[in-house]
């Protein structure tokens, strides 16, 4: 059996996912980052980065140009954001301010613009990854999260006892967003706001995408072990040490 992911130490690498269609960028991107420890990844056009993320897992922070060939990056953007919380800086030539506070609104925690200064883009990716937290393990394309449960989120499915089965977009994400704060509270108001940034969406609609999610899989889903309610505050998933005890 692999390891359990959530066992993995805090001090393993984060992953940067670039998607330039420019080599030399790229080459910058991976120099920069490698020497500041992190793990890169790379891509020249959107179609190359879902292939990797097929295979390798979801990064922890995606670099992304807007002028991709084939699918732009905005598309490429819509299309992460549609199954995980993986915060995008857009890195670009583009420097229009519709765009730019557009891009902002809708796909990106950052806009950078071409030419770039490598020291600050290094430090525009430190303070989001301060934002999102323990964020431990490292996202493989399959994650196991015990014995009974492993979710791989790019095919937006999960494996429970061995038995596969789809999730929704929606319930994609919403897990994710619930992994990514692995044993804390994540207030209700927080989920809302990321599930659904632009949509009006409530409690009563989250409360039933949470009971779908729990359907799927919870062993028992009137006595939720994964996702837990947390009384007039959120939900909270399955923290590390309850996952390695294997307590409910």
């Amino acid at each position: 059996m692999q390891d359990n992911p959530l066992e993995q130490p805090k001090e393993r690498k984060r992953r940067i996912l670039a998607i330039d269609d420019d080599p030399e960028v790229l080459e910058l991107i991976t120099a920069t980052f490698e020497e500041a420890g992190y793990e890169v990844m790379t891509a020249e056009t959107a179609e190359m980065a879902l292939n990797l993320m097929n295979d390798e897992g979801l990064p922890h922070v995606a670099i992304i140009d807007i002028r991709l060939p084939g699918l732009d990056g905005l598309s490429l953007c819509q299309r992460i954001h549609d199954i995980s919380d993986v915060p995008v800086i857009m890195l670009t030539v583009v420097d229009d301010e519709d765009t730019v506070v557009k891009t902002i609104e809708k796909y990106a925690e950052d806009y950078m613009i071409k030419p770039f200064n490598p020291a600050e883009l290094t430090a525009r990716v430190g303070r989001i990854l301060k934002r999102i937290g323990d964020f431990s393990y490292t996202m493989q394309a399959m994650i196991q999260i015990d014995e009974n449960l492993s979710v791989d989120f790019v095919r937006q499915k999960a494996i429970i006892n061995g038995r596969p089965l789809a999730l929704t977009p929606t319930e994609t994400k919403l897990l994710y967003i619930l992994m990514q704060n692995a044993g804390k509270t994540v207030l209700t108001s927080y989920i809302l706001a990321r599930v659904w940034p632009s949509q009006s969406a409530d409690e009563n609609t989250l409360r039933v995408h949470i009971h779908r999610l729990r359907q799927k899989i919870e062993v028992a889903p009137s006595r939720p072990r994964y996702i837990v309610t947390e009384r007039g505050a959120g939900y909270s998933f399955l923290s590390p040490a309850d996952a390695l005890s294997g307590a409910p």
